[in-house]
């Protein structure tokens, strides 16, 4: 009996051990993932001679005036007015995303019509094709349109579910949603646009919460797409003025470009922060498990 019980103690402290460790393991790559971020905003309160000369994380002195700088903007352009520019592509991006995305991942996974297969996947092909592959043509398009150095070229394209990756991950959650439940709206009188929009587009709502916030990171982060086509100042993201902003003050400047740098990494925090736990429930749920 008391070689069990000191077995079973000795056990349990193995396992204390084990968990232990364990902890110390991720803290300490949290730390080593967070470090960059904290080096990022301490810098951004370092003076213009400790930027680049000193290695301390912390800075000898705040120097709150590289904030004061970069809220200025650039070229006359002030950092509310870029703010505002990044916000207005991104959520247009989201709008369409979310509307188009769903409309085709619903015709994909629900309807029966010809050629459905090989369209679905041509649509999953498109994954593989690069960007890059598709730009000269698309420039050559909205040149032609007059939207270039608009912000139609950003978030035009969302709104024709051009997207693929975001197609299938809805098709993906729409194919286990009871086909019982379209039957029953049928036989209640519903046709394929009411059944779409109150019986599978409320149950898919975690897709579409995941669609949205990988959007809106993604447009917010995007830097090439918006070079392409955003020649004016007025018009500039966040993401154009940091380089813009580098360009015209070179490296004197150094402080209120990490600063601007926090201004525009900000939303994204908090934008997560705020949807985690919705992000998660999507990605769990919208077959993106293994």
């Amino acid at each position: 009996m008391s070689v069990t019980v000191l077995s079973s103690h000795h056990g349990r402290r193995r396992a204390d051990r084990s968990h232990i460790a364990l902890h110390i393991g991720a803290l300490a790559v949290l730390a080593v993932l967070l470090y960059p971020l904290a080096w990022l905003v301490a810098t951004s309160f370092k003076p213009a001679d400790e930027v680049l000369a000193s290695l301390a994380l912390l800075p000898s002195r705040l120097a709150t005036e590289n904030y004061g700088t970069a809220a200025e903007g650039i070229e006359g352009v002030t950092l509310l007015q870029l703010f505002g520019n990044s916000l207005t592509i991104s959520l247009g991006a989201v709008l369409g995303n979310v509307l188009s995305c769903s409309l085709a991942a619903y015709a994909f996974a629900r309807l029966r019509f010809t050629m459905r297969g090989p369209l679905f996947a041509f649509m999953i092909a498109t994954i593989m094709l690069p960007h890059h592959a598709v730009l000269i043509p698309q420039y050559i398009v909205f040149n032609q349109l007059g939207m270039v150095n608009t912000f139609w070229p950003m978030v035009l394209p969302k709104f024709l579910a051009t997207d693929a990756f975001f197609v299938f991950l809805i098709v993906q959650f729409m194919r286990g949603l009871p086909r019982e439940l379209d039957e029953a709206a049928k036989i209640d009188g519903c046709g394929p646009f009411r059944i779409f929009a109150r019986v599978v587009l409320p149950l898919t709502r975690p897709a579409l919460i995941t669609t949205a916030i990988f959007t809106f990171i993604w447009t917010w982060n995007d830097f090439f797409t918006q070079l392409i086509y955003l020649f004016e100042p007025d018009k500039y993201t966040l993401t154009l003025a940091l380089r813009t902003f580098v360009d015209t003050s070179s490296q004197s400047a150094y402080g209120p470009m990490f600063a601007m740098s926090v201004f525009a990494l900000l939303p994204i925090v908090l934008f997560f922060l705020a949807f985690q736990r919705l992000l998660v429930e999507g990605m769990a749920n919208s077959g993106l498990k293994g």
